[in-house]
């Protein structure tokens, strides 16, 4: 599907930019294949590497493919919008405007710097971001809780176990009281990813490290995943909940499948399962890998959803069209009701388009607030 879809930006860029540039032929072919084999990238994943959500490339290469990917979608739609303009220029003048090599030219560079940009955004260890959110009912000894959320590490051939590493020293180092991930941990089969995802094992915080499944788990054996986290440290939260006291006070973290499941002929999520029993004078905290839902978890009793899933809709403009796939929420903190929702933009993101404008990753650091 995917290269279904970047190929449309191709014939684009062939018929209204490449084709009228005054080159040699020579020239056009050897650029037209290039950004033809950067349309395919996802299919050249599929052949190579059995499925298009975890090439298994070489880092280089995959950058690569990223960068040319990023300037041909970027390149298609300036030329989109130069033609656009051309269109009511003709209206006006009553013949199509001549567009000059030159424009031609900057728009290209304009998208190839870009892109390099959105690329070296996407790729690197998160800067921290802070925020405090206010709970209604949260006990005394929790005001100033820090959590710290990590969703959509994406762990793989692009985000191998360096970068892992240095994203869990990052985290360590802030001395959280608790860290949790809400999902889509990695992109790969256990075979492929055991040494990339190994630094998870050296996260810690005071009061545990909490995971869920996100929906990218459901495409490489989540029942083999799932176990191999536990034996890494983490605590799956899989429609179920943990509750943490602190002088006689008490707090509950719950967290549910992804939506994904059923799919994937897996337990679907329970959210009435997942609060079962949790003691009514603890606010709920909630992990869901997708945002969509909010509304249900509001209905609930939930206090606070932390979400990822939607990567921010890496690129302004285009995080509208993610918000509509995903009920209205994409980034940020939003109030359901009397829930607050926090949807993170991701530490990494899904290395088939790697490319962030204006929507940057984040290692977040939540600190907890009484709200009277």
């Amino acid at each position: 599907m995917f290269h279904v879809i970047f190929g449309l930006p191709w014939l684009i860029v062939l018929v209204r930019f490449i084709e009228p540039l005054p080159w040699l032929w020579s020239v056009k072919t050897i650029v037209a294949i290039i950004l033809l084999l950067a349309s395919q990238y996802h299919l050249i994943s599929r052949i190579s590497s059995g499925s298009v959500f975890s090439p298994e490339l070489p880092r280089p290469a995959i950058i690569a493919f990223n960068f040319l990917l990023g300037a041909l979608f970027l390149l298609a739609l300036f030329q989109i919008a130069l033609d656009l303009v051309s269109l009511m220029l003709m209206a006006v003048k009553g013949h199509f405007p001549l567009v000059p090599p030159v424009l031609r030219y900057i728009i290209g560079g304009v998208a190839l710097a870009l892109s390099a940009i959105g690329v070296g955004q996407a790729i690197r260890v998160p800067p921290l971001k802070d925020i405090e959110i206010a709970i209604p009912r949260l006990p005394p000894a929790f005001d100033g809780y820090q959590l710290i959320q990590l969703t959509d590490l994406h762990i793989s051939r692009l985000f191998p176990a360096p970068w892992a590493a240095a994203v869990i020293s990052k985290a360590n180092e802030l001395d959280a009281d608790m860290i949790v991930i809400s999902g889509d941990l990695i992109d790969g089969d256990l075979d492929h990813r055991r040494a990339d995802v190994e630094p998870l094992a050296k996260l810690r915080a005071r009061d545990g490290v909490y995971a869920i499944p996100g929906n990218h788990e459901y495409f490489f054996d989540q029942g083999a995943w799932m176990a191999h986290f536990k034996g890494l440290g983490l605590t799956m939260l899989e429609n179920a909940h943990v509750v943490i006291e602190r002088q006689g006070q008490r707090l509950t973290l719950a967290g549910v499948n992804d939506l994904s499941a059923a799919r994937a002929g897996s337990p679907v999520s329970d959210l009435p399962l997942a609060i079962r029993n949790a003691p009514a004078d603890a606010p709920i905290i909630l992990l869901d890998h997708q945002p969509m839902q909010a509304e249900r978890s509001a209905a609930a009793g939930v206090a606070l959803q932390l979400s990822g899933h939607t990567h921010g809709g890496m690129i302004v403009g285009f995080d509208r069209l993610f918000a509509r796939a995903n009920n209205g929420f994409v980034s940020g903190l939003y109030q359901v009701g009397a829930m607050q929702l926090y949807v993170n933009n991701g530490t990494a993101l899904w290395p088939g388009f790697a490319l962030r404008l204006g929507k940057p990753s984040e290692l977040t650091r939540i600190t907890l607030r009484r709200s009277d």
